[in-house]
């Protein structure tokens, strides 16, 4: 057997996780039987729902174990095989980071398709998250040309990805990021306006950007945003719920004040899971691939360098230390 290096949670965190929620651990890797691979690590994702998973709380997807690696998206090649399916030498994502090293079936490694990309966009706009804004926007709020879109975390991963595609399809597109810095690239993307939720509250910089209100709003945070969003929706609006990232870390509830607009507008407002929607993920390969060939959307990562660094990369997260994608590079 051989070793490789992979993080494990050592404890269960309250409100914000620290490093002593980490440890970095030998592990033994199996020999390969029949039908399994093992995958050398290139890139590893870090994002914010992984928090919710350590948590001992049932939700779509299992908790982490205490004193178990973690699990994440990753993106490796395969150094050695006992599989028909996968070859030494191809590129395959799957979930097993946080690890130097993964051993496993290959029925869960996913060998990308040979669409000539940097192999880390298979964690970003071709991989979860922009697959992620596309489904939420395309399917859930059923998005079309000409309507008003409302994007919160406009400079995140899958915030960046909404933007441009919402351009890409015609529409017009009002985006909330952190500091002018994050603002000005959210504008260079495509945005037709940014607020800075930094400089004022939101609604007010809203209701000022849209005076017609809006049609649309990909939710990423929760919180003031939603709020900003129940105030300006137009009727009929679609609410696509992502993830509610201010309330990650403190368990507490907001008291929305504009909430009750949803009855007179006729609000529609639904929470999704990517996983819904992987039968459909052709369609997805299929424009995503389209658009990036064609430079329309533009992928953007904040890169922290070895396997040390991954902790520290998923905290940064919830201090809006990323500009798009945040990965760690093996």
């Amino acid at each position: 057997m051989s070793g490789t290096r992979a993080w494990h949670l050592a404890s269960r965190p309250s409100g914000l996780p620290d490093m002593t929620n980490f440890e970095l651990k030998e592990v033994e890797l199996e020999p390969l039987g029949e039908g399994t691979v093992r995958v050398e690590n290139r890139w590893l994702s870090v994002d914010p729902y992984m928090r919710g998973r350590m948590n001992d709380t049932k939700s779509y997807v299992p908790p982490f174990e205490i004193g178990a690696p973690l699990q994440g998206g990753a993106v490796g090649k395969v150094v050695e095989s006992s599989s028909p399916d996968l070859a030494v030498g191809d590129t395959v994502f799957h979930t097993m980071g946080w690890r130097e090293q993964a051993v496993g079936e290959a029925k869960h490694f996913t060998k990308v398709p040979a669409m000539g990309v940097p192999d880390e966009q298979w964690l970003g706009n071709l991989g979860l998250t922009g697959a992620t804004a596309y489904f939420g926007l395309l399917r859930v709020a059923e998005a079309k040309e000409g309507d008003i879109v409302f994007v919160s975390a406009a400079a995140g991963a899958v915030g960046s990805a909404v933007v441009q595609i919402a351009k890409a399809k015609g529409m017009t597109v009002i985006g909330s990021a952190g500091g002018a810095e994050k603002c000005a690239w959210v504008r260079e993307l495509g945005a037709n306006a940014a607020i800075d939720y930094k400089a004022g509250p939101v609604v007010k910089q809203l209701m000022e950007a849209a005076p017609k209100g809006i049609d649309v709003y990909f939710d990423n945070v929760g919180g003031d945003h939603l709020d900003a969003a129940f105030a300006c929706a137009r009727n009929q609006a679609r609410f696509a719920i992502c993830g509610m990232i201010e309330d990650y870390n403190t368990g507490s509830n907001h008291a929305f004040r504009y909430i009750m607009r949803m009855i007179a507008a006729r609000i529609r407002m639904q929470g999704f899971l990517y996983f819904d929607f992987l039968s459909d993920m052709p369609d997805f390969y299929r424009d995503m691939g389209g658009w990036i060939a064609s430079g329309k959307v533009k992928s953007r990562e904040t890169v922290r360098e070895g396997i040390e660094a991954a902790p520290q990369a998923f905290l940064d997260l919830f201090s809006g230390a990323n500009m798009g994608k945040m990965l760690v590079k093996l």
